[in-house]
């Protein structure tokens, strides 16, 4: 599992990699995070300020939050699939 890293602390990566005067590495290495993660970071706070165009984090926010409700809704209508065919063939004449 990955690890989680508060708002905070990603905007500051971002805007310690933004000024240019640090590589990313170097970056990485003075806030203990990986060079992958500052780069993820960069890119993401580049499309969230439109600079380059992706889905932004409020999108992919979104996004998860209907995978789940669907995921959630086909199991509930599963459920409901399985009861109706349970009582239909338990009300059928013998």
């Amino acid at each position: 599992m990955p690890k989680k890293f508060p708002p905070e602390f990603k905007r500051d990566v971002v805007r310690v990699a933004r000024r240019g005067d640090l590589t990313h590495a170097e970056v990485a290495a003075d806030f203990d995070i990986s060079i992958e993660s500052v780069r993820r970071w960069v890119r993401q706070a580049d499309i969230d300020d439109g600079v380059v165009d992706g889905k932004t984090t409020s999108e992919q926010n979104e996004l998860v939050q209907l995978r789940r409700e669907k995921r959630r809704l086909e199991q509930e209508n599963e459920i409901l699939r399985r009861a109706a065919a349970y009582f239909a063939a338990g009300s059928l004449p013998k």
